[in-house]
């Protein structure tokens, strides 16, 4: 049975686009924005490819990466639903610097330059809204490389585990048990974090020979948060 995505109805519980008046966002809706469908492992862009919109992810995961010349790949972003793909690009004229690669089927809604442009002439707001954002992601990539630099990968995994969850402060002070859902295989996980699979498989077994997490295929089960993330700064 075929369903027809509510497209007016998606952009008024986003935060970016939720307090632009609702006329604004039936216009953009039925005049700017349309979706497009990605199958597993295909791109939505490569590097150099011209930026002419950016794009929101409904449903599924995409990486961002790039490629070394000696072929190998750097992953900066696992990008899932709700979060924005290449938002600040449209704001220049330069290409694509990064790929973006769906690692499950995927709906996204595609916002070309134009639309971008004319909210932000019409409402200021919905400029800072846009900033704000891509600061706060500027700010996650700065603490991605202070671990990567200063944190064991033992830390980097339990910091990975720890933060998917929505409540992670108050489950990790009160030492709540929390099921963690690995939204991608664990590869993909091991390379957001440069980590190599293997070593990221040996770090999920020794948690749960510590008796720490369970693993049960890609859900991951802990039962103290506070006495996880104690084990790891322990060990860092």
């Amino acid at each position: 049975m075929t369903t027809t995505f509510d497209l007016v109805r998606y952009l008024s519980v986003l935060p970016l686009f939720s307090e632009l008046p609702a006329q604004d966002r039936e216009r953009i809706a039925r005049d700017g924005c349309s979706l497009q469908r990605l199958e597993r492992g295909e791109m939505l862009f490569a590097a150099g490819d011209r930026c002419d919109a950016f794009h929101l992810v409904v449903t599924g995961h995409l990486k961002v990466y790039s490629v070394a010349d000696n072929g190998a790949e750097k992953v900066f972003e696992l990008a899932g639903p709700g979060q924005p793909i290449a938002e600040l690009c449209v704001f220049n004229e330069h290409s694509h610097g990064l790929n973006v690669q769906a690692l499950t089927p995927a709906l996204l809604v595609r916002v070309p330059k134009t639309a971008v442009t004319a909210l932000v002439l019409k409402h200021p707001a919905f400029a800072l809204r846009m900033l704000a954002g891509a600061s706060q992601r500027m700010q996650g990539l700065l603490r991605d490389v202070e671990s990567y630099c200063l944190h064991s990968g033992l830390r980097r995994v339990v910091g990975y585990l720890l933060d998917q969850a929505d409540e992670v402060p108050s489950k990790c002070s009160s030492g709540r048990p929390l099921t963690v859902s690995l939204p991608v295989s664990k590869a993909a996980i091991a390379a957001r974090l440069s980590l190599t699979p293997e070593y990221f498989s040996r770090v999920l077994r020794e948690l749960d020979e510590a008796g720490l997490i369970r693993v049960d295929k890609r859900d991951i089960h802990i039962p103290d948060t506070r006495r996880l993330a104690h084990y790891s700064q322990a060990e860092a």
